[in-house]
């Protein structure tokens, strides 16, 4: 009769295994020309050399953007809600911004969003987790932050478009995470940070790291 338990090929070849990690990889890219110039972004088309052949391959071209977890002593979280056209909802997210007014650094964005969005201010930031939204289709890259240490901004900002009737909610993390969990809240970057948040909570914050952290998504390397 076989033997149970100790260690198969799999828990010994364990050890072995690199870090997991996606691998960058570089492809040589025969012509890239823009196909649809957009509002807001554009869709791009590249033909490369993969394998031993030649793809071609359309997709949007997407400046990145940038969230925010603004966290209160409480531990609750301040969410926006705020209309979606694409999927016609207006759907509650952490404030949020496009990183496209060139030069700006990642942080200096996301919190010109903080104080444009909810007329707040932070004393204390740190990543909390990087994310590519849509692989196959777009090369849109998302940073959220969490801040701490909360104030009212100097200034208020008057807001139009969907941002004129947004609605602010203060939410305590686990309850978000409920909802998260239920599928009542889907945006992408409040599914993720809601969840890496309480995540990393759990390990007392040793996961976050430092606001200037390297992002070579959006730098090229």
């Amino acid at each position: 009769m076989p033997e149970t338990g100790g260690s198969g090929p799999a828990e010994g070849a364990r050890g072995t295994h690199a870090l997991l990690a996606d691998e960058v990889t570089s492809v040589e890219v025969s012509s890239s020309d823009v196909v649809f110039d957009g509002y807001i972004w554009d869709v791009r088309r590249e033909t490369f050399a993969y394998g031993d052949g030649t793809l071609r391959r359309d997709f949007v071209d997407h400046p990145g953007a940038v969230a925010v977890f603004a966290l209160d002593d409480d531990d609750r979280v301040l969410l926006i809600k705020q209309y979606r056209h694409p999927v016609r909802r207006r759907e509650w997210e952490p404030p949020a911004g496009l990183l496209d007014v060139g030069g700006e650094p990642a942080l200096a964005a996301v919190q010109r969003e903080l104080a444009e969005e909810v007329d707040l201010e932070a004393d204390e930031w740190h990543v909390l987790i990087d994310y590519l939204t849509t692989p196959g289709g777009n090369n849109e890259a998302i940073r959220i932050y969490l801040a701490r240490g909360l104030r009212q901004a100097g200034s208020t900002f008057e807001r139009e478009g969907e941002e004129a009737d947004m609605e602010q909610r203060w939410v305590g993390l686990d309850e978000l995470v409920d909802a998260v969990l239920a599928s009542r809240v889907q945006n992408p970057s409040l599914v993720i940070g809601a969840l890496a948040a309480q995540a990393s909570r759990a390990r007392g914050w040793s996961t976050l790291r430092p606001a200037d952290a390297a992002w070579p998504e959006r730098q090229g390397g």
